[in-house]
């Protein structure tokens, strides 16, 4: 299992997203990798961010045009959690399975391809540098390229029964001011108007916009206000986060906290609310679930199949109508914390799933 080997070498060059240096070092061990089996790299530059690189394949015509999808980033800076180890069953590090090791996989699937067949055609890599804090730079890009594609897969950890990923919720986020006025508290209360009284006001009706049987998710996660325990606030700010399984959900959530908003429980208050959507919603299809049938009967297994709050790219190719599966990388668990690690059998499964499913379209449009 050469490519634990290769995991290895990239696992322990820290990249966290901040680092560019590591980021890039990265991309340039992986971008190597691919240009041994004919790829052609196209980079496109960033000055505070690792590059993004684009791995382009030759072409050919009446086969359809595939991009896989990873980022070279991971959560934690130097000194947090570094280094590779291993056991008989999981191999543990920052990436193992978030998602160093799901590129692995879809690197060996396409060296297997090669080996096969000398030459790889139709299938494009993506691998952006900043998936962990929000794609805020690369999703552009993500969704520019999307329109030269018939099918994305994205290389995030696949589910602890192997589940492929075919729904993601949606992420808006909100920063919302209250502007008050100061007084003193103890001498002049009545003068003042309380910023941080409008907020909490806002914030329980926030909360009730929560819907549990939708998936809807309202979270106002940080309230900072005030200049003093002995003064009335002048200032309070909110940071809210919302996540969705459906459109309807979304514009619901915007119209209502627009309306929150510009309401004043608190005579003299005035409130802002600035939003973005920081991850467009995942939502299943019928396109998706005939896939699904045809790499059951490709690989002889049951496919099993999961919805996931948490987001990744897919998002993007998806809201861009691309048919986009995720889940195609190692099991793991932990990610996020010093505890990550990723199942050594399901790289096996993993990497053959794949090989089998990119040499079918190698010579099969569907």
């Amino acid at each position: 299992m050469k490519y634990l080997l290769d995991l290895e070498k990239i696992v322990t060059i820290n990249s966290y997203t901040q680092n560019k240096a590591g980021v890039d070092e990265v991309s340039q061990i992986m971008s190597g990798w691919l240009e041994e089996l004919g790829f052609k790299t196209i980079t496109y530059n960033r000055e505070l961010i690792g590059d993004h690189h684009l791995h382009v394949s030759p072409k050919k015509e009446n086969l359809p045009n595939i991009l896989l999808l990873g980022h070279n980033d991971t959560v934690f800076p130097n000194g947090y959690f570094e280094g590779f180890s291993e056991d008989d069953e999981y191999i543990y590090g920052p990436g193992v399975c978030d998602m160093k090791g799901g590129n692995i996989v879809a690197l060996e699937a396409l060296r297997n391809i090669y080996k096969q067949n000398q030459k790889i055609t139709n299938i494009d890599y993506l691998l952006v540098s900043d998936e962990e804090t929000g794609s805020d730079d690369s999703s552009l890009l993500t969704s520019s390229l999307a329109k030269n594609y018939d099918y994305c897969f994205v290389f995030e950890a696949a589910g602890e029964k192997l589940e492929l990923v075919t729904a993601r919720k949606g992420v808006g986020r909100y920063i919302i001011r209250v502007e008050g006025k100061a007084s003193h508290a103890g001498t002049s209360y009545q003068k003042g108007i309380n910023a941080n009284l409008e907020a909490a006001y806002k914030l329980q009706e926030y909360s009730k916009l929560m819907d549990f049987d939708k998936g809807t998710i309202v979270n106002v996660g940080k309230i900072e206000g005030g200049i003093g325990i002995n003064t009335v606030s002048p200032h309070c700010e909110m940071m809210m986060e919302f996540r969705f399984n459906t459109e309807d959900e979304k514009k619901r959530i915007i119209k209502e906290v627009e309306r929150i908003t510009d309401f004043s429980y608190v005579a003299g208050t005035k409130s802002t609310a600035n939003c973005v959507i920081q991850r467009n919603v995942m939502q299943e299809n019928k396109k998706q679930f005939e896939l699904i049938r045809l790499f059951e009967r490709l690989i002889n297994e049951r496919i099993y199949t999961q919805r996931r709050g948490g987001v990744s790219d897919a998002n993007i190719m998806a809201h861009m109508g691309v048919t986009t599966l995720d889940g195609f990388g190692p099991f793991g668990d932990g990610d996020h914390t010093n505890n990550e690690r990723a199942l050594k059998s399901s790289f096996i499964q993993r990497i053959k799933m794949m090989t089998t499913i990119l040499s079918y379209f190698q010579k099969t449009n569907i």
